[in-house]
């Protein structure tokens, strides 16, 4: 008899027997463990009854949380720098080959008013917003990847807390400042005859004619469309992303996720091509938004129906006039002076 009762708990021990108020599959040995394997791995549905009240509340465990990780680090992290560097490769390629495009001529002095104070604050407003957002955007996508190597665990986690709220709270003014640029410059924007001629030459890159442009030409219109869409769908992506409380569940807030990068990859290399294009790419364009004012010979080369109205309406500046109106005096005028 006391062989058998110390024989007896070793065989019950090596056969687990289910509690009566345990669910099936759920030993008495070990429940905890048992219990969370039945939940992940089950084949019925992952939600639960819970007295807490909120979206997904019912699921213990989303079981597509690891798949969505890997996901996130195979595609958006793996090619994102890869699609920036290329974009980065190919304009400094073509500024080696091209060199900037100058101006038949050079510039001549005479200019004409192209922007005014206001709709210059609103475009700077929203390219100052938009760079830091794509700076703190990209250290929260590839600063763990990029940045942890160079400064380490510590720095890193300081810049990401940093990038991630002020992220979130520039964010919502960025959304303030695209529907202002929509107020200011969509009705210039609205395509018309003669874009499309634009557009097959390449903006004048293919072929040697000229190419005939309005106020905004195809290109410029072109980006400010796409600015104004996928900023629009940036904003609200983001939204719904750093507002969970509005009850979206996590299919809703994962697809947000790949809009919010997948647009904001987007704008950043298309951005890039814009800076190159409005500073170092093409002579005078950059006096644009410095000065708001263009030269007439670049008015001609590059916006040839809107030089012949500011033409017929008399809107040219001679350069003495330019340079009176912002408070300086033209070096000719000094010399003819200094001779008198």
């Amino acid at each position: 008899m006391l062989v058998v009762l110390l024989v007896l708990p070793v065989a019950n021990a090596s056969t687990p027997q289910q509690h009566k108020d345990y669910p099936q599959g759920v030993s008495s040995i070990s429940p905890g463990s048992d219990l969370w394997r039945e939940v992940r791995q089950r084949d019925l549905p992952i939600s639960g009854i819970t007295q807490v009240q909120g979206v997904e509340s019912g699921v213990l465990i989303n079981a597509d949380g690891d798949r969505w990780a890997r996901f996130r680090i195979e595609n958006p992290v793996r090619y994102a720098p890869i699609v920036l560097l290329v974009v980065v490769a190919i304009l400094v390629l073509f500024y080696a080959l091209r060199g900037k495009v100058g101006i038949e001529g050079g510039l001549s002095g005479r200019m004409v008013k192209r922007f005014t104070d206001y709709e210059r604050v609103v475009h700077w407003t929203l390219a100052l917003l938009f760079l830091f957002l794509a700076l703190t955007g990209l250290i929260l996508l590839l600063g763990r990847t990029l940045l942890i190597p160079l400064f380490g665990h510590q720095v890193f986690s300081l810049l990401a807390s940093a990038s991630k709220e002020s992220h979130n709270l520039v964010g919502p003014i960025f959304l303030v400042s695209l529907i202002m640029m929509v107020v200011s410059f969509a009705r210039r924007n609205i395509y018309e005859k003669g874009d499309l001629t634009w557009l097959l030459k390449g903006g004048g890159f293919i072929g040697k004619s000229h190419v005939s442009g309005g106020f905004f030409n195809m290109g410029e219109k072109s980006w400010y469309w796409m600015v104004i869409l996928i900023g629009l769908a940036i904003s609200i992506s983001g939204l719904i992303l750093v507002s969970p409380n509005f009850g979206q569940g996590r299919v809703i807030m994962a697809i947000s996720h790949v809009v919010h990068v997948l647009g904001a990859v987007i704008l950043i290399a298309v951005s890039l091509g814009h800076m190159y294009m409005g500073s170092i790419g093409t002579e005078g364009s950059i006096e644009a938004m410095k000065s708001g004012y263009v030269d007439i010979n670049w008015v001609e080369a590059h916006h040839d129906r809107w030089a012949q109205q500011v033409k017929e309406n008399d809107e040219v500046l001679t350069a003495e006039e330019f340079a009176r109106l912002h408070g300086r005096i033209p070096e000719s005028t000094d010399n003819a002076t200094g001779q008198s």
